[in-house]
């Protein structure tokens, strides 16, 4: 894992970073790690050190109407063409 310097952080910011840290049960790393994926976008939730790389967060998100649709689309995928298997 790659590392980063941060300066110029001054005493209000840092006493800010180590009562959030403290407060949520993190390291203050973990704490400013979560607010960089969440600032850059990747979904982190900054309240949480976990960070995940998968699909998980969408499980038991969809309606049924939506699974519907995506099998739909999944079985239209799945099928052979003959023709091109000869």
């Amino acid at each position: 894992m790659k590392q980063l310097t941060i300066r110029g952080i001054d005493s209000r910011l840092d006493h800010y970073l180590k009562r959030e840290a403290e407060r949520q049960g993190q390291s203050v790393n973990k704490y400013v790690l979560s607010l960089l994926r969440a600032a850059a976008g990747e979904g982190a939730n900054p309240q949480t050190s976990l960070y995940y790389n998968d699909l998980d967060h969408l499980a038991g998100t969809w309606t049924e109407e939506e699974f519907a649709e995506f099998e739909q689309h999944l079985s239209a995928q799945r099928s052979i063409d003959e023709k091109l298997w000869r």
